[in-house]
């Protein structure tokens, strides 16, 4: 089907979806279906037309890599922004609930060591008063 529309223009070519279209020779064929790229002995990619007659192959790869590469730059100067922001936040806001539990145990020990030593203090007193060793 795609044979017929050899050596005439490329908007005719491709008006048939399963068509490829290569410039330099003037064919029309069908698509290699198993193969993603047209092989180079078939058609070169510079030259290969598919879907739309402005866009080449060669320049269809050249602007998605583009388009991919600065996609994966943005995301991750995003994800670095997002990253320094939270620890800006943390920074600025002060200790975080973990380091505020911590400190409030730290203290409750210290207190109740505190009474334990004055406890015991007091009873070596009382023991000292008892056996006259004051």
């Amino acid at each position: 089907d795609c044979h017929q529309h050899t050596n005439r223009s490329c908007e005719e070519c491709l008006k048939n979806v399963t068509c490829l279209w290569c410039a330099s020779s003037g064919r029309c064929m069908e698509y290699p279906v198993r193969r993603v790229l047209p092989p180079a002995d078939l058609c070169e990619l510079r030259s290969a037309r598919w879907g739309v007659c402005w866009v080449n192959f060669e320049a269809l790869i050249i602007a998605m890599s583009v388009v991919g590469g600065t996609i994966l730059i943005m995301l991750g100067v995003c994800c670095c922004c997002c990253c320094k922001k939270k620890s800006k936040k943390q920074v600025l806001k002060g200790p975080d609930k973990d380091d505020e539990r911590a400190a409030r145990e730290r203290e409750k020990r210290r207190v109740r060591q505190e009474e334990r030593r004055a406890e015991m203090k007091s009873r070596h007193d009382e023991i000292r008063r008892k056996y006259g060793t004051v």
